[in-house]
């Protein structure tokens, strides 16, 4: 419990204050939609990476995540828990073993560590502000074929 609470601290004290003002890299994928047409690209911004000083061996990646109607993202998990706040649309979250989740604007979901998970758009799309506690040093997300 002392961990998630060092956890939450430093998201609301540090994280979100760097998140204003540190917007700079940028990860991008081609996708098809729904549809099998080309779509929009999903995008990815991701807004800070950081060590947490009171957690060792652990990051927080904090990201802005655009996705386009009618869009699903590669099927993939993470070496750390995700925590998703939807910011405008709304998106259908894909657990392997588990009932799907709508996610609407204003609401947030969680993704379990190493959940194999995708996200999914209808005729809005959706962007998404996520919080990653990793493992330092792992890859950020695995895709599963």
């Amino acid at each position: 419990m002392k961990k998630w609470k060092s956890i939450i601290v430093y998201c609301s004290v540090v994280a979100l204050p760097v998140i204003v003002s540190n917007a700079n890299a940028h990860e991008q994928s081609s996708m098809m939609n729904q549809k099998g047409m080309h779509a929009e690209k999903p995008s990815l911004d991701n807004l800070l990476k950081s060590r947490l000083e009171a957690v060792n061996g652990t990051d927080v990646i904090v990201s802005r995540v655009s996705i386009p109607p009618n869009t699903s993202l590669p099927k993939h998990w993470h070496p750390g828990e995700e925590f998703a706040y939807i910011m405008e649309g709304s998106v259908i979250l894909w657990q392997e073993g588990k009932a799907d989740i709508i996610g609407k604007k204003g609401e947030i979901v969680k993704v379990p560590l190493k959940q194999v998970h995708t996200a999914i758009t209808n005729d809005e799309g959706a962007v998404i502000l996520v919080f990653r506690v990793h493992e330092s040093g792992k890859p950020e997300r695995n895709i599963v074929n």
